[in-house]
């Protein structure tokens, strides 16, 4: 600041707050920043509401208690509402200091989001609390364009083209497997590489071999395109991200990258060991690499709530899921030892040998207790049985406890992400009608 006094005082609400310079400028509330860089006192006016001269003191019309909060929120890094405040009016002052929904606690979101809901209301931030600077502005619209499939309409195009691509991609990595498939990459494989003995062809077979080699081709451009479209966009996303060690972190970016590796690896290997498939397909590794690009499924999580609800789910349900385990590994220890000692434990010469071992019959326990129950090892001896009989009820009953738990956080997730796409798509409504 070029003007003024080395301490600076921000009267909001008429409680006074004192500050210098260098800390109002690390300070991350943006209309402080902007206050901090103002050249003239005109420019001062249009960020607070009135400015002393003599005293150095700025003056806001904001709610005080929630300006302390905020400042609390600076000091230990945690925003919570104002007890005895509305939700709403608390999310206008942090609107107005420069802050998000997002740097709420998790709990005061969730309050923040049926306040929004049940009263229909949507606060659109101001222009310059997305950042300084028009190259700032424009890369938070890029980031929000390719991370938020509805905060606007080319962010729905994009969205929409990138599920095509990975439709498009996975039917072609199922079709890869067909048997005729097979054939067709055998026989073209088999006219390209033989030359030690040619054999004459007819007219028909050199046509077919044609059409067969040109389905092979395009199938093999439009897989080309689909990673091209990946790559690209993994990048963009990757450029735009405000923390590229977060971006990196995160699971969905991870998966991107372990669906989009496996073509660029086939095709260095297909560089080095040469054009012929049946060599290629001989390596394991290579299998294995091309079946992971099966991962591009998990993209569409990013675009549709209910992939996106169970993910959130797992994430917060993982103590729940973890028990489950606990219960299911306990019970399997203890039916699997009984199972095996009266089915085959007892009469080791004339016993059952599906239950010959106990890891053999941990999977009679399990199948037992998710009660699905495929009939290929079933006991035959009356204590068996009535073990069997028991450890289906057990099952029932151990896994109906921690689901439970499981299913109200998945109600409880879905009804929040269903907030957040409709707060969403009223903002991509707004902007359009305007």
């Amino acid at each position: 600041m070029k003007f003024g006094g080395s301490l600076c005082i921000l009267n909001v609400g008429g409680r006074r707050f004192s500050f210098s310079p260098e800390l109002m400028k690390d300070l991350p509330l943006s209309r402080l920043t902007r206050l901090h860089r103002c050249a003239s006192e005109r420019e001062v006016l249009e960020v607070c509401d009135d400015y002393d001269r003599d005293r150095n003191e700025f003056f806001f019309d904001r709610h005080s208690e929630a300006f302390s909060f905020i400042m609390l929120y600076v000091q230990h890094g945690k925003l919570r509402f104002v007890p005895h405040m509305c939700e709403l009016s608390f999310y206008n002052e942090m609107i107005y200091w420069g802050l998000e929904s997002s740097h709420l606690q998790v709990c005061c979101q969730r309050r923040l989001d049926d306040r929004m809901s049940d009263s229909s209301v949507h606060f659109s931030p101001e222009e310059e609390a997305r950042g300084p600077g028009n190259r700032s502005r424009w890369l938070e619209r890029m980031r929000r364009t390719f991370e938020e499939p509805t905060s606007s309409v080319a962010a729905q195009i994009l969205a929409s083209v990138s599920v095509v691509f990975v439709l498009v991609s996975m039917v072609l990595l199922c079709a890869s497997t067909l048997p005729d498939w097979k054939t067709a990459e055998s026989s073209v494989d088999a006219h390209r590489y033989e030359t030690r003995r040619p054999v004459p062809l007819t007219w028909p077979s050199l046509s077919l071999l044609a059409l067969t080699f040109l389905l092979l081709s395009s199938c093999r451009i439009i897989e080309a395109v689909c990673i091209g479209w990946f790559t690209a966009e993994c990048i963009v996303r990757f450029i735009v991200a405000r923390d590229k060690c977060e971006f990196v972190r995160r699971p969905l970016n991870i998966i991107d990258l372990l669906a989009i590796s496996p073509y660029y690896i086939s095709v260095t290997m297909s560089i080095l060991t040469g054009e012929n498939s049946q060599l290629q397909r001989a390596g394991v590794t290579l299998r294995v690499l091309r079946i992971m690009r099966i991962f591009w499924v998990i993209k569409l999580a990013r675009h549709f709530l209910g992939l996106q609800t169970l993910g959130l789910t797992l994430r917060r349900c993982y103590r729940e899921m973890v028990m489950l385990l606990v219960f299911i590994c306990v019970a399997m220890a203890i039916f699997s030892a009984l199972a095996q000692l009266l089915e085959h434990g007892l009469d080791l010469e004339s016993g059952n040998q599906d239950y010959a071992s106990i890891p053999a019959a941990c999977w009679w326990v399990i199948i037992s207790m998710t009660t699905v129950g495929y009939g290929d090892m079933y006991p035959i001896t009356v204590p068996g049985r009535v073990l069997g009989g028991l450890c289906v009820v057990s099952g029932i009953v151990l896994l109906a406890l921690p689901i439970t738990f499981i299913y109200h956080s998945f109600i409880q997730c879905y009804h929040e992400l269903k907030i957040r796409s409709a707060r969403c798509t009223r903002s991509l409504s707004v902007d359009f009608i305007n």
